[in-house]
């Protein structure tokens, strides 16, 4: 996970178009990341970075929750041939380079290997790797570099949108999550409610089927995450096996009950404090 700590990040938009190729970048590091479109290959390889040994992330799937994560010596011909046809399924490719043209193979390498398996750890995406890279031996210095290369990779990863590496919550034996309850129509859901949405969390259940009026859109969702693994079927229930992120606090109470819900009423506290309530306070207390 990436210290929180105040940062400078700069985002350079090479054709001026945001919804174009961006190049993310921290100020007081050599380390960038490149965000580029599917439809804007062309313009990335005629880039100097595109030239580079890089570590590169293939984002993918409707909701852009799949993930592929590889290495190359010319990471600009190893996108072209994704797009050419080795992985359908793409839209948007994350590289990251170094202003300086130092990385080498190895450190590609040990950076593969480490984004796979923190990728893994915090299962917001499904990756599409089979395996887990090839670890090369790495020098205590060259990994003390690598390890700090990935810090600086995921901060500018998530400034561009793309969390690969941010847990879902953050537990610490300090200061615990709110946890929030949604016990309506035979729902038994915990979550907690973080900048992003709401985190339904592990071993939560609902019912498959309900009997009010159905929401079509919200039962396609549920059949999604059963093929994924998300949620798994328990006799008459759902059961959640990870964690699992919704952008809002009613798209995850409207998933549980398959119908309409307002996430602010529905989620609460132990002790009946609905999230609304509990919002509110938290904010009359930060204006003192």
């Amino acid at each position: 996970m990436t210290q929180k700590r105040p940062r400078t990040i700069q985002i350079f938009l090479p054709t001026g178009d945001p919804a174009g190729i961006r190049i993310a970048e921290q100020t007081t590091s050599i380390i960038r990341v490149i965000e580029v479109p599917r439809s804007d290959i062309a313009e990335f390889v005629k880039m100097p970075e595109a030239k580079q040994v890089g570590l590169y992330f293939l984002v993918s799937g409707d909701s852009k929750d799949e993930l592929y994560i590889g290495q190359s010596g010319d990471v600009g011909a190893r996108l072209t041939q994704h797009h050419k046809g080795e992985m359908k399924d793409w839209e948007q490719a994350l590289v990251l380079v170094s202003l300086t043209n130092n990385l080498t193979q190895t450190h590609v390498l040990y950076l593969e290997s480490l984004s796979i398996e923190k990728a893994r750890q915090c299962q917001r995406y499904e990756l599409l790797n089979g395996n887990g890279g090839q670890k090369p031996h790495t020098p205590i210095p060259l990994k003390a570099d690598c390890d700090e290369i990935h810090e600086i990779g995921s901060l500018l990863l998530a400034t561009l949108g793309y969390p690969l590496f941010e847990p879902l919550t953050e537990q610490s034996p300090t200061q615990a999550e709110q946890v929030f309850v949604c016990n309506r129509a035979s729902a038994n859901a915990k979550g907690i409610y973080t900048n992003e949405g709401m985190v339904v969390l592990k071993g939560s259940t609902a019912p498959y089927v309900t009997k009010r009026k159905t929401d079509k859109r919200m039962v396609e969702i549920r059949d999604s995450l059963l093929k994924k693994g998300v949620i798994s079927l328990s006799g008459d229930n759902i059961v959640f096996e990870r964690d699992y992120l919704f952008k809002t606090p009613s798209g995850a109470s409207g998933f549980l009950l398959l119908g309409s819900s307002n996430g602010w009423v529905d989620w609460k506290t132990e002790h009946g404090i609905t999230l609304h309530e509990y919002e509110g306070r938290t904010l009359s207390l930060a204006e003192g």
